[in-house]
């Protein structure tokens, strides 16, 4: 990244070009980019296949005001991190369900970060962290998002827990951006994917949260939650505008009515 994109990033941000690059900035740098970027699938609804190549990373955040979902949230951010002079490793994850059943490899992208502790930085995971966690600790790590809690697996890999549901196995491996192609593919691509289920479009708010599902806007502060019917294309693309600060020609394809089995005669 080159001076113009730093301070084009860090302008979208919202924050002036820091002095060090230490634990708190850090923290600062996420929470900001959590309220400025959203975490969002819709060009896979709009037909635009996704790129993980630098340029288009960039170009999508920077010069179309966009976001993403986790490999262009997390690959864009170790740039601007790298470039701030932060020590960043890609590391693959892969989710978990309440059942403990794992996604697919290269499943999600997020960062560690290596200051005088290890953190794990997450800004594609929707509703996570606000703040890094200690990679280094075993207990409870309490912060505005939750309680978290990093527990030992197999082969060196962390699960993460959130307020005690697991989230993701964490590899402790370090990667690179391509090595996430494929899984990037499959979260495009397969009706498996709840990527391409509908549309979402999400980021916090500094008392809550605020996300458009398919066509429904969603509020919540605190425990309140407010949901609006968006009815027609111009109120869904004007939603778009108003709260994330997207502009798109066209409204994302609404995901297709289920297929009722019917019985032959």
């Amino acid at each position: 990244m080159d001076d113009a994109r730093i301070d084009a990033y860090l302008a979208r941000l919202g924050m002036p070009r820091p002095a060090r690059a230490d634990a708190a900035t850090l923290a600062e740098l996420q929470w900001r980019h959590l309220l400025a970027v959203p975490f969002e699938n819709l060009d896979i609804h709009l037909g635009r296949p996704i790129s993980l190549a630098e340029d288009a990373l960039l170009g999508k955040l920077l010069d179309r005001g966009r976001g993403g979902f986790c490999y262009e949230l997390g690959g864009t951010f170790a740039l601007l991190l790298r470039a701030l002079g932060y020590r960043v490793t890609l590391l693959a994850a892969r989710t978990l369900d309440t059942e403990g059943r794992l996604g697919i490899p290269f499943d999600h992208l997020a960062l560690r970060v290596d200051l005088d502790h290890p953190w794990l930085v997450d800004v594609g995971f929707g509703r996570f962290t606000h703040h890094p966690l200690r990679l280094d600790v075993r207990t409870d790590q309490v912060e505005p998002g939750g309680v978290f809690r990093l527990v030992e697996g197999t082969d060196g890999d962390l699960d993460v827990l959130h307020d005690g549901r697991p989230e993701y196995r964490l590899e402790a491996r370090p990667r690179e951006l391509p090595d996430f192609a494929a899984g990037c593919w499959w979260h495009q691509t397969s009706p498996s994917s709840h990527f391409t289920r509908a549309p979402i479009c999400s980021r916090p708010t500094a008392d809550g949260r605020i996300t458009i599902s398919d066509r429904t806007l969603v509020r919540s502060t605190g425990p309140d939650r407010h949901e609006e019917p968006l009815t027609d294309d111009a109120a869904l693309l004007s939603a778009y505008r108003e709260h994330f600060g997207i502009t798109l020609d066209r409204a994302p394809a609404r995901p297709p009515l289920p297929t009722i089995p019917t019985t032959a005669p």
